[in-house]
This record gives C-alpha cells, structure tokens and sequence, in this order.
C-alpha cells in the first residue's frame, strides 16, 4: 500500500488512540508523516510478504513526553538509523515501529522513504508501551542475542546534542538509551534491535499499523459530526466504551529517569475516576474498584476536540472522554506475555499490575 497524506491523518489520529496516553505527539507525527510522504513513496507492506530471513530494524522515540527541553527533529531519526547501519553487517530489508502512538505509528515512514525500503506493518506491539523491553518482542529471552541501537537527539552545536552507538544485552542497551534521552534533553530517535521477519511474525504485531489506519479514518469520518461522533466512533471501532465524560479535577506529575509518572482525577457527577500512568496509562479505578489495567487501552479524549489526548497533556479543567478497550482487542507483541515485565509498573506507581493481567498466574 502507497502511503498518503490520508494515511497519514488517519495514523496519526488512530495512532494516538492506540497511544493510550503515550506514544508521541500528534503534531509531531504529523510533521513527520506529511515530510516522508512529500519526500518520497513510503510504502506499508504485509510481514507475510518478505523472505524468512530478510532484516527489520525497529525505530522508536524514547524519553520523557512532558520534558520542556526535549528536541527531536526528523533528521534525528535519519541519522540514528544510518548509524546503526553503519555498524551492521548486514542490509536492512524493512523498517518496523516498536509501537502505536500519534508520532510512534508513523515512525520509520520518512527513514522508509529516503532509503527506499518498505514500513513492514509488524510493530513491536500495538498499543503504545512504557519500556524498551516491553517493546523488544521477547528478546531478552535468548541469552545469546546481541541488542544493538543508536539513538540520537538534541539541539545541534549544543551541550545536550547526543549521537550513540550502543552494543549489549536487551536490559543493557535499553538502560542505556534512556540515559541518552536524558542528556539529550528529555527524547532520543532510536533504531534499534535487527531481527529477521520470521521473528517479527511471530513475536510482534503484525496488522497493528492498519488497524491504527482504521480506527483513524472511522474517526475522521465521524469529524463533520462533532467531537461526540468522533468520540463514539473510537470507541465502535476498537469494541471499545466509553466510561465516562468529566473534568480532570487533579493531576500529579513527576518527570524522573526519562519517564513521565503520576495520577489524574476525573469527575463524572458524583462519581470519581483515578488513572495513573508511567508515560502510557496504566491503571484505571474508581471507589477502589479497578476498572481497566494495562495492556488494555485506557484512553483519554477531549469532549471539544475529539482528540486524543496524552498523560503530558492532562490539565486540571478539562472536559474529557475516558475511553477503555480490553487487551483482546489489541494486536500485542511477545513483550507483553511477561509476568516479570510488569513488576517495575507496580513498584513505579505502587499500584497492583500482575494480578490483574496474569489472573491464577498465569
């Protein structure tokens, strides 16, 4: 499929959806979307149609959503992806996003389109995560593969200007990105992670970039009919609901160790509804009952706009929808089937994680 302006409306609405409060910026995926598509011929091709053995390198932008001197450029995303190039024996047959969210679904369609090679619509996971591992389709389980990243961002000419190649175990690497996006200001492009399709088959999620496609164009075609339409098509079109619409009545933010980590209250009549979130939402109670638990989809969406809306951008008064959609739902990646993965959630925001997604241990 020949990636288009329209696409790119629709991924990015979509895309921020699916970001779960995560995942980017719409402006920004705009930016970058319009830039590829002008640039060149970007092209979203089935995982099913590449050679077993063919390479993927997963692109994604890392950091602290809410960082007030965070600077990422798309050329940032060009150059961290020629560096990890740079540095691999072998060639690069497609790009993969390691997730959704309003800038992350169309991340890798301007490296796609200067270099010539295809998006590959097997994303790391569908719905936008908080951490790399969570992100990196189960590679941390083989001891013997070698995670291998670059990342760049940063004013240029500046002391916060920061290129990097990095070379270890998954964990490693991952640590060490996030370093960078601190140095750097708050974000860093990232590509990272060669794996072969048959892996990405296997182990991402495959179709989770068309479907963040769609739940953007039922949206958009809603538009004419005001934020409630648009509101409502989000939620059909991901079988999803719609809690409540209220104001966010309290926010708690504190940025630390390149995440954005709090809680918000919103407030439907009497009844009051606490998320909390580490970058993406996490969790969703009201009256000690737990309502909605990551992976699933916890979305906020604003009642004027019908946008979605991301943890950073969350103020006291605002009217908002909040928007749950279970994890069966959703296309998930091997990050996601990991009870342990879960535990520095809990330990981040001392809230119960594990019990919810992993019922009777499983």
């Amino acid at each position: 499929m020949k990636l288009t302006k329209k696409h790119v409306d629709a991924a990015v609405l979509g895309g921020g959806l699916l970001g779960g409060g995560g995942g980017g910026w719409i402006e920004d995926g705009r930016t970058m979307g319009y830039l590829a598509v002008e640039l060149g011929d970007p092209t979203l091709e089935n995982v099913d149609k590449l050679a077993a053995d063919a390479v993927l390198v997963t692109v994604a932008a890392v950091g602290a959503p809410s960082s007030p001197d965070k600077y990422v450029k798309p050329f940032h995303y060009l150059r961290a992806l020629q560096i990890l190039q740079k540095n691999l024996d072998q060639s690069v047959s497609g790009i993969i996003t390691n997730e959704n969210g309003p800038l992350a679904t169309v991340n890798g369609w301007l490296q796609a389109s200067a270099l010539g090679i295809p998006v590959i619509d097997a994303p790391c996971n569908g719905r936008a995560q908080p951490t790399a591992m969570m992100g990196s389709m189960g590679l941390h389980r083989d001891p013997g593969y070698v995670s291998r990243a670059a990342a760049c961002g940063g004013k240029p000419r500046s002391d916060q200007y920061v290129e990097v190649y990095v070379e270890g175990t998954v964990t490693q690497v991952a640590g060490m990105i996030r370093q960078a996006s601190t140095a750097a200001g708050g974000i860093v492009a990232v590509a990272r992670n060669p794996v072969t399709a048959s892996y990405a088959r296997e182990n991402g999620a495959p179709g989770a970039v068309r479907q963040a496609i769609d739940a953007g164009k039922a949206m958009l075609e809603a538009e004419a009919q005001g934020p409630g339409a648009m509101i409502q098509a989000a939620a059909e079109g991901l079988s999803g609901e719609v809690i409540c619409r209220g104001l966010v009545t309290d926010v708690t933010l504190i940025r630390e160790g390149g995440f954005d980590a709090g809680r918000a209250t919103i407030t439907d009549g009497a009844k009051e509804y606490e998320i909390s979130f580490w970058n993406e939402y996490m969790t969703l109670d009201s009256s000690r009952h737990r309502v909605a638990t990551f992976p699933a989809l916890i979305a906020t969406l604003s009642t004027e706009t019908g946008l979605p809306l991301t943890s950073a951008e969350l103020e006291v008064g605002q009217s908002v929808a909040l928007l749950s959609v279970p994890a069966d739902n959703l296309f998930l990646g091997g990050g996601m089937r990991e009870p342990h993965l879960y535990r520095v959630i809990e330990q981040v925001l001392d809230k119960e994680i594990i019990k919810y997604v992993f019922p009777e241990g499983r």
